[in-house]
C-alpha cells in the first residue's frame, strides 16, 4: 500500500541513473493517513526513500546494463524491471513543510508511488568494501 507520491522532473527516459549523482530537486507527497509518521524526521539529513518503479516491466529476469555488453541476471543489477519492482534510493531532506519533504538526489519518475521512507545513518547502512563484483570489473576494464 502506498504511503504517498513523489512529484520529481523526471519522465521515464530523462531519470538519473542513480539519483545520488543528480542534483535535481523533488518533492515526496505523505499522505494525510501517515503524517503521524513524520514526528522528527526535520532532524534527519538523508532519507532512504522506497518506491515503486510503477512503469517497469515485471516479466524481465535478465538485462543488458549500461556498464558493458554482458547480460545480467536483475537481481545482480539495479535494473527498474524486475518481478517486484522496487527502487531504493538515498536522498538528502532539504525541507519539511507539513506532508510534504523536499529532496535532493532522488531518481525516481513523476507520480512514482511511495512505499517507506527510513532515515539513512552512514554508522548502520554503510559497509565498507561491499562491491559488485562484475560492475568493478567493468570499472577496471574502463582504465
Amino acid at each position: 500500500m502506498p504511503i504517498g507520491k513523489i512529484h520529481s522532473p523526471f519522465i521515464i527516459h530523462n531519470a538519473p541513473r542513480q539519483g545520488r549523482f543528480s542534483n535535481e530537486v523533488s518533492e515526496i507527497e505523505i499522505y494525510a493517513e501517515f503524517c503521524g509518521g513524520l514526528k522528527g524526521i526535520e532532524s534527519v539529513s538523508h532519507l532512504i526513500v522506497l518506491y515503486w518503479c510503477h512503469l517497469a516491466s515485471r516479466d524481465v529476469l535478465q538485462t543488458k546494463t549500461p556498464f558493458g555488453p554482458e547480460i545480467q541476471g536483475v537481481f545482480a543489477c539495479r535494473s527498474p524491471s524486475r518481478p517486484n519492482p522496487i527502487a531504493f534510493c538515498v536522498a538528502e531532506l532539504l525541507e519539511v513543510k507539513g506532508n510534504r519533504l523536499t529532496v535532493k538526489g532522488l531518481d525516481a519518475i513523476d507520480g512514482s508511488p511511495l512505499i517507506d521512507v527510513k532515515p539513512y545513518s552512514s554508522d548502520l547502512d554503510s559497509i565498507p568494501g561491499a562491491c559488485i563484483g562484475w560492475f568493478e570489473k567493468s570499472k577496471k576494464e574502463e582504465e
